[in-house]
């Protein structure tokens, strides 16, 4: 759900705090919040393990940096 949201998973530790802070909601439940306001729903229709998304991810990046390049190319 945090990468849906633009949220970095492997930085998200650094702002759970809602024991020093109690007024804050915890951070699983913060996302939740969040994901229920952008998409309307509680939970992603499809869910992927993180391992297949970095290979998908993987997979598209040279793709990517190949129209970024042509692009420059023009330019």
């Amino acid at each position: 759900m945090a990468r849906e949201l633009g949220l970095n998973p492997g930085k998200l530790g650094k702002i759970s705090n809602h024991r020093q802070e109690p007024w804050k909601a915890p951070l699983p439940q913060f996302i939740e919040h969040l994901y229920l306001q952008r998409f309307g729903r509680e939970q992603p229709r499809v869910v992927t393990p993180a391992e297949q998304w970095e290979r998908s991810a993987a997979a598209r990046k040279p793709a990517r940096n190949a129209v970024a390049t042509n692009t420059r190319d023009e330019q």
